[in-house]
């Protein structure tokens, strides 16, 4: 497997980008989730961790995005696919990066307007995000992107396991 893609695979470039990513974000909602309902030294272990995984997504995506304006293109769509089908994906592939944009933002947001490094960095209590805005944003977005992802494993499961055109081979699982 080449790093570029071909017409009917991704390359290893866009492979690994993807699962590490996905890897990443699913231990961002779970430590997020565990995090929303910590207090005290729980939080202060989970959310360095949290955040600097965040960060990691964070570059990821935007090196996603560059690879795919500048450095590669997608394979086409797979054969056979509906045209809904096709603008359903694109859909939920650009609702997952915007949404995961935003988390970021927000997210930064939050450490910024807390003063939460230097918090955490010296040791003194974790500031209250609870009243903030970019808080209540992170919240609703970080439901929204779980809905999406379960929906984007749904649609790759369906491909899989229904229509049986071995979506998942063009990312790396399974015989070439």
């Amino acid at each position: 497997m080449g790093l570029k893609s071909t017409p009917t695979r991704y390359g290893s470039v866009a492979i690994a980008i993807h699962w590490v990513t996905a890897l990443a974000v699913l231990a961002l909602l779970i430590s997020g989730t565990v995090m929303a309902g910590a207090v005290g030294e729980a939080k202060r272990s989970i959310l360095p961790i949290h955040a600097i995984v965040g960060s990691l997504v964070l570059l990821l995506t935007v090196l996603r995005i560059v690879w795919w304006v500048w450095g590669d293109k997608r394979p086409a769509p797979v054969a056979g696919q509906p045209p809904a089908q096709q603008l359903m994906a694109r859909i939920v592939h650009g609702l997952l990066y915007a949404g995961i944009i935003v988390l970021a933002g927000s997210g930064i947001a939050m450490l910024a307007l807390t003063g939460a490094v230097p918090a955490l960095l010296s040791g003194a209590p974790i500031p209250d995000f609870t009243g903030l805005a970019p808080r209540q944003g992170h919240g609703i977005v970080s439901k929204l992107l779980m809905a999406l992802a379960a929906l984007h494993i749904g649609a790759a499961l369906y491909h899989q396991f229904i229509r049986r055109d071995h979506l998942l081979r063009r990312m790396g699982i399974g015989p070439a």
